[in-house]
């Protein structure tokens, strides 16, 4: 081990090589902080304030005319940003809309993709994958009756931490209808195979679909190439389209003839929208997929952030991100792992395998995450003991990283956290 790439120059070296570093000042960092937390909430970039300014702007001057006549008009505005976000995911730009919210945007897929029917009636997920997304499979069971005690199949993790895809393949039995995984797992940052998946559901006759909530904006992903049926998230992360930012959702274009399963006015088609008949007739692509009117202030930091996304490109993005990561990993393996540090890493060390966050693992980790935010770093806690770095390639540096690394150290060596109390806030 080379002592030199443990100390703080190195780290400002890399700074000094990253192609991507002055994207750091398109965004609004607090002095004196840390942050690493834009897995849960991404910061405002100056792009995304300027858009949300001017479609304030745009209401102030245009009233109801901002439907036809804003900049981009608000009538076409999810269709638009669904183009847009389109390439981050992989996708045809007809096959993705900015609509709802995640949980809802599931449901409304779900409504639309599951059809129990004979045997094929179970749902397959897995025990490690964020709660909502099993309250929301556990509702659609129920609306058709079923018993989620008995059709709902939870893929079991080996280890706690991750899945292993032979043991999703396995549960793919001839009774599951549709399987609903996670792209990233939201503790340990561990990335799914999704090509792989999607081939082994199909040839066992399951439709497949994938929450990219982890990932989207962080890993370049392809879901028309692999023929994934469904995906759905949010834009609030590293898409940082603001807190509660409308979601996302993709539908391949194999399926457009599908009803959707909610249906709602907005997503009729748009050059007919308005004769306001009684028979829906729906629309072509994704946006078929809407329901309401959709929220144009909300929808507009997601246009703003967009375009750093088109200029930066995700390819460059994703390999920051595995570097800033790996950095984070190494430094430490090397100085943190042993006593009386006893940092471990539960998020998959192969980058392939590895989303855009760092599960940092410890017994004490309510306790070091306050110690770290008194410290001016921001974390996130998930029980019962990880500590979540993510290192974001738009705005964060090398040198927040080894910052963040020396605090976790000071705070063993002054045993800092033991002022703290062994729980965590309302919202962690």
């Amino acid at each position: 081990m080379r002592q030199e790439f443990l100390t703080e120059e190195f780290a400002r070296e890399l700074d000094r090589s990253d192609e991507l570093a002055h994207w750091r000042g398109h965004f609004y960092l607090k002095p004196g902080s840390i942050y690493m937390d834009g897995n849960s909430l991404g910061l405002l970039s100056r792009e995304a304030e300027a858009a949300l300014l001017s479609s304030l702007n745009e209401w102030k001057t245009l009233g109801i005319d901002g439907w036809t006549r804003a900049e981009q008009p608000w009538f076409y505005l999810a269709e638009e940003l669904g183009r847009k976000e389109a390439p981050l995911v992989g996708a045809e730009p007809d096959e993705v809309i900015v609509t709802g919210s995640t949980t809802l945007n599931l449901h409304n897929l779900m409504a639309a993709f599951y059809r129990p029917e004979g045997k094929r009636k179970k749902i397959l997920a897995d025990e490690l994958n964020f709660p909502s997304d099993k309250y929301a499979l556990e509702s659609q069971l129920r609306l058709h009756g079923l018993d989620p005690q008995e059709n709902l199949v939870l893929v079991r993790s080996r280890d706690g931490r991750t899945l292993e895809e032979k043991d999703i393949i396995a549960a793919l039995t001839d009774e599951v209808a549709v399987a609903v995984l996670p792209s990233v797992l939201y503790r340990s940052g561990q990335l799914l195979n999704l090509s792989l998946l999607t081939y082994a559901a199909h040839e066992k006759g399951a439709l497949i679909g994938f929450d990219l909530s982890h990932s989207a904006g962080v890993v370049p992903h392809k879901l028309h190439a692999w023929d994934v049926d469904f995906a759905f998230w949010c834009n609030y992360k590293y898409l940082n389209a603001g807190p509660g930012a409308a979601a996302s959702l993709f539908v391949h274009q194999k399926h457009f003839g599908r009803l959707p399963g909610l249906a709602g006015w907005w997503g009729y088609r748009k050059d007919r929208q308005f004769d306001m008949n009684l028979t829906f007739e729906p629309a072509a692509g994704a946006g078929a997929w809407q329901a309401g009117t959709p929220p144009v202030l909300s929808l507009a930091p997601l246009a703003g952030s967009l375009a750093l996304f088109k200029a930066a490109g995700m390819e460059r993005l994703r390999a920051k991100s595995l570097a800033l990561t790996s950095y984070l990993i190494y430094l430490i393996d090397a100085g943190l792992s042993g006593p009386p540090y006893n940092y471990r890493i539960g998020t998959p060390r192969e980058p392939e395998r590895r989303g855009g966050h760092v599960a940092v693992e410890h017994e004490e980790a309510v306790r070091l995450s306050a110690a770290l935010k008194r410290r001016g770093v921001i974390p996130d806690f998930r029980p019962p003991n990880v500590i979540r770095l993510a290192p974001v390639p738009l705005y964060t540096s090398f040198h927040d990283v080894w910052q963040v690394v020396r605090h976790l150290k000071e705070i063993i060596d002054t045993r800092e956290y033991e002022l703290f109390p062994r729980e965590r806030d309302t919202v962690a």
